[in-house]
């Protein structure tokens, strides 16, 4: 089955994944604990992760958010959509297989566990909020795009501006679908998100995240107390 990006929804219809530790500011940070065992060393290759179905929405969605612990990490980044299939490409091949980008609110529990899968942090309803399949326009580089995350609370006031590069990426946009798509294969409406970057902001329910990535596009959307969203639907 083909699965194509779908604009109307803001979503693409393929597999959404993450690439964690794909930040050299992170992987600095974490560096003394990578010595530890049982690893004893950084990861050699892309540690993925998989955002399904049920966390996908659209722009301006309501993201329920549970009372505890309260509070969500909002690791904004930009996802590669696949536009034709890519198994083996090289770097020089790679973002030719690229169709769009979307802005994502890569939503997650706080956690600092990145031994073991974060299924319960990670892959709650809508904590994967994405903008429409944007084209780039004429002279766009991932790796010169600027990204801008804004939070403001119920009361309009602003508690987060936040700001990052991707400059500084482990591997870069068409280095990491290379490294991928040597051991597996990318299909068109799959989605590659690049990673959270180093120093993530923080949204509770009630606050309303607008991340923009200037020359691209936009994503907008609002959190809500989970135990308030389920009695509205009940």
């Amino acid at each position: 089955m083909i699965h194509t990006p779908d604009a109307r929804r803001g979503t693409a219809h393929g597999t959404v994944y993450g690439a964690l530790l794909n930040d050299r500011a992170t992987q600095a940070r974490m560096a003394a604990q990578f010595g530890e065992a049982p690893y004893k060393a950084p990861p050699q290759a892309p540690v993925l992760y998989i955002k399904p179905r049920n966390t996908h929405a659209g722009d301006g969605v309501a993201v329920p958010l549970p009372r505890t612990p309260g509070v969500v990490r909002v690791d904004a980044t930009l996802g590669l959509v696949i536009g034709r299939t890519a198994w083996q490409v090289t770097p020089d091949e790679a973002m030719s297989h690229v169709s769009g980008y979307v802005i994502a609110s890569d939503l997650t529990l706080p956690h600092d566990n990145y031994y073991r899968p974060a299924i319960r942090q990670r892959c709650r309803d809508q904590f994967c909020p994405m903008s429409a399949v944007l084209a780039a326009p004429s002279g766009f580089k991932v790796d010169e795009a600027m990204l801008d995350v804004q939070i403001r609370d119920a009361r309009g006031h602003v508690s987060a501006n936040w700001r990052r590069g991707f400059a500084d990426l482990v591997r870069s946009a068409p280095r990491l679908l290379s490294d991928v798509s040597a051991f597996m294969t990318l299909r068109p409406g799959d989605v590659l998100l690049l990673g959270p970057g180093e120093g993530s902001p923080e949204a509770h329910a009630g606050d309303t995240v607008q991340i923009s990535v200037p020359g691209l596009g936009q994503l907008r959307h609002t959190l809500v107390d989970e135990e308030i969203a389920e009695g509205a639907r009940a």
